[in-house]
């Protein structure tokens, strides 16, 4: 029987003929490790180091997303006009060198909350460039027909790094303290800078365009908000991020503060959403092969609001033991807090496979519709806009955790994640299939 062309082992030989491809993949997975670490650090920096509420936590969270919102649309048009590259690598030093600033100030304890805010902030506009320019690089290093694939091996690096780094940044923030832990993040984006200069630069160089910024903002917004596909898929995700966001905002509150399990608590927590998301890419093209891309989409969404419902019932089945206290070591947990683990962890799973199956998936498809001269600014109003929503969700389910309760605001979360589910299965993305919609390398051309 002989080999599909388009089967995963010839698809993946294609991908490791394009070794800019690899390098890439290399850069982005370095990074991907130190994110993690810097995920419970922060937590930790926040809740326990500084004392703060989850409502402190969600307005760093908000800190760090609103680039997105205030600078998102201009972004995507201001990458349009500078080499990619170039600005990969300046967003990779410049936040590594924040997070330095970050770790020695704390260290030093001249670290409030308000700094670390405005910190956090500078860090979210360096991280809004280079996604911009992270998304619309990619078609540059591999050919169309490869993008869903090549998402899918960048995105299971970076499961893997969730999976590793979640747990091994609880045992590291408890060992070191989150200050000097996040040092271990600035200098995975110094590697990963190191590793991006060793690429050429592509032979495509940025087209200068007299189009007036608001034409072409309006353009980008055009193309995601007219399109019959993205337009279901954009709204469904914008309410998915606020579900997201509240329980990124309060679960590790209710890990640290709420049930007392620690660093070393949280980073587990981390890490079973990471195992699940490994399991999710692994199989995400595949699946997404044979159901369809909407099918599958929609079936990991309604998976999804299930999940977060079993981490809610967590501190219900603890009954807030371990409050106040905190247990350095899993040996110290009482058996209500092991049961507790046990159902967050079920759900971080499942959570985690949930979004690893669609990730790959939605960015591939959104890649393959879109003709590359309108990808950086499809890119940048799909994050501008989700990354908005987080500037509401963050802060708002720290409030309501600071109000009713943390056991409250993760119902919230999924209430808001089950409503994202329904738009999009009522919607006819539900049928589309990637290869129908593909855009080819001759048709993208032509439409530019």
């Amino acid at each position: 029987m002989g080999v599909s062309a388009d089967s995963p082992v010839v698809m993946e030989e294609k991908l490791r003929r394009y070794p800019p491809f690899v390098r890439f993949w290399l850069a982005s997975t370095v990074s991907d490790f130190g994110t993690y670490i810097t995920s419970v650090a922060l937590s930790v920096l926040i809740l326990v180091t500084m004392s703060g509420t989850a409502l402190d936590q969600g307005l760093v969270n908000a800190a760090r997303w609103a680039p997105y919102l205030l600078f998102g649309l201009v972004a995507g048009v201001w990458i349009d006009r500078l080499p990619r590259r170039t600005v990969l690598i300046g967003g990779d030093l410049g936040r590594g060198l924040i997070l330095t600033g970050v770790a020695l100030a704390s260290a030093a304890g001249l670290l409030t909350l308000p700094a670390l805010a405005m910190l956090i902030f500078a860090f979210g506009t360096l991280a809004l460039t280079s996604d911009a320019a992270h998304q619309s690089f990619l078609p540059q290093l591999v050919p169309r027909p490869l993008l869903t694939k090549a998402n899918a091996r960048l995105q299971q690096s970076d499961t893997v790094a969730q999976t590793t780094g979640g747990a091994v940044a609880g045992g590291l923030v408890a060992l070191v303290t989150a200050p000097f832990a996040l040092l271990l993040d600035a200098l995975s984006y110094f590697l990963s800078a190191a590793v991006l200069l060793t690429l050429k630069r592509p032979s495509q160089a940025p087209v200068p365009s007299t189009q007036r910024l608001h034409r072409k903002v309006a353009e980008g917004l055009r193309w995601v908000y007219r399109h019959p596909y993205l337009t279901p898929l954009a709204c469904s995700t914008h309410i998915w991020f606020i579900g997201s966001s509240i329980l990124g905002t309060v679960l590790p509150a209710v890990i640290l503060n709420d049930l007392g399990m620690g660093a070393v608590g949280l980073g587990l927590v981390m890490g079973c959403a990471g195992i699940g998301a490994v399991v999710g890419t692994t199989v995400s093209t595949r699946v997404g092969h044979r159901w369809g891309t909407g099918r599958t989409m929609v079936t990991a969404r309604v998976a999804q609001p299930v999940a977060i419902a079993l981490v809610a019932l967590g501190p219900v089945i603890a009954g807030g033991t371990g409050a106040g206290e905190s247990y350095g070591s899993p040996l110290q947990w009482t058996a209500e807090m092991w049961a507790a683990f046990a159902l967050i962890g079920a759900g971080q799973l499942l959570f985690g496979a949930a979004m690893g199956v669609e990730g790959p998936l939605e960015m591939g498809f959104r890649q393959a519709v879109t003709p590359d001269r309108l990808i950086a600014r499809m890119s940048a109003t799909m994050r501008s806009v989700n990354r908005g929503m987080i500037v509401i969700g963050a802060p708002l389910g720290g409030l309501i955790a600071t109000m009713a309760g943390a056991g409250t605001a993760l119902w919230v979360s999924v209430a808001f994640l089950l409503l994202a589910s329904m738009v999009l299965l009522g919607s006819k993305f539900r049928s589309v299939r990637t290869e129908e919609q593909q855009l080819t390398d001759e048709e993208a051309l032509a439409r530019d």
